[in-house]
């Protein structure tokens, strides 16, 4: 993996308190043999200390991919680009995309940063139970051994998981026990930010809500949430503020009663319309392939607003009340 980075950070450059995450102009690209991934495009965005952030979009537009990034677990084929700098409330700031692998392994991964995986299947070690991995993840972080097995089992509980089945193989454990053993996992070491990818996989609709609700306590206790989710009314339940992603860029980013409320991007109108408690009614066409994206805006195919200016890059979109990537946004004439 290749990485590069500017200077300096929106925040500082601002003169503001930095953020507990602040990511500027992140890029990600996969190189294949005859095509080039534009997995992600000058993404920025900005996680305070309890806040709950949400990026949602349908599947494939990279949203997975900025995980990884932040983690530096991406394969070997991938070139980034851009800063993301994690400023832990103890310890020295950390430059993520540049510190190295030795310093992300001991410093960042699970202890400043953790990650709740969209694939439990592919992150437990089948030869240990899930009483071991955990009892293991809590010694690993400082609890004594005689405290571990108790921390466990309360860990089972919050996330809902019955402590007894701790001592079931990875194999043996339903798709849901797995998303919740992985959930207790992340939330062992106790991180100021948790990265959760697709966090609810799996899960019938009462654990969904449980596990939203806890991620929401983190936030409101202190912690930070990166959630990363393709289910609106997930969004909508728990998280502060939502960035939607289409085809590798962020196209809006705004609190979350404003977007719910006023939509500026037609593509965040349009999958709040495919909502059951809206209009039900799917975004029409297909998302494009990231190997081969349009000219100009990428949702300009999609777009019954779209004009022959769409056929040049919109503008970012900037956080807050601000713009959205969209030349014809809604409220604008069209």
């Amino acid at each position: 993996m290749t990485t590069t980075a500017p200077a300096t950070t929106t925040s500082a450059r601002a003169g503001r308190p930095p953020a507990l995450l602040d990511v500027e102009g992140l890029t990600v690209r996969f190189r294949l043999r005859d095509a080039v991934v534009h997995a992600v495009t000058d993404l920025r965005l900005t996680v305070q200390p309890g806040e709950l952030l949400a990026v949602v979009g349908e599947s494939g537009c990279g949203k997975s991919v900025l995980a990884h990034a932040l983690l530096g677990l991406l394969p070997g084929n991938a070139t980034v680009t851009g800063q993301a700098r994690l400023h832990p409330p103890a310890g020295n700031p950390v430059d993520l995309l540049g510190c190295g692998e030795r310093r992300l392994a001991r410093e960042v991964r699970g202890r400043a940063l953790g990650l709740v995986p969209q694939s439990p299947a592919t992150a437990l070690t089948p030869v240990r139970t899930g009483r071991r991995l955990l009892v293991e993840t809590l010694r690993a972080h400082g609890h004594p051994r005689r405290d571990a097995d108790p921390a466990a089992d309360r860990l089972a509980v919050e996330v809902g998981l019955d402590p007894a089945d701790l001592d079931r193989y990875p194999h043996e454990l339903s798709g849901g026990m797995a998303q919740r053993l992985v959930t207790a996992l992340a939330l062992a070491p106790d991180p100021p930010l948790l990265l959760a990818d697709e966090p609810t996989t799996g899960l019938d609709r009462p654990l969904v809500d449980h596990t939203l609700d806890l991620l929401r306590r983190r936030c409101d206790t202190g912690g930070a949430v990166l959630l990363i989710t393709h289910d609106l009314a997930a969004a909508r339940r728990v998280a502060d503020t939502i960035a939607v992603m289409y085809a590798s860029r962020i196209v809006e980013h705004r609190p979350a009663g404003a977007l719910f409320d006023a939509p500026v991007h037609p593509y965040s109108a349009g999958l709040l319309d495919a909502l059951p408690d809206r209009a039900f009614r799917p975004v029409p066409g297909h998302p494009p392939m990231l190997t081969d994206l349009p000219p100009g805006c990428a949702f300009a195919p999609r777009c019954e607003r779209a004009t022959d200016t769409c056929r040049t890059a919109p503008a970012p979109a900037l956080p807050g009340p601000g713009r959205a990537a969209c030349h014809h946004p809604l409220g604008a004439p069209a």
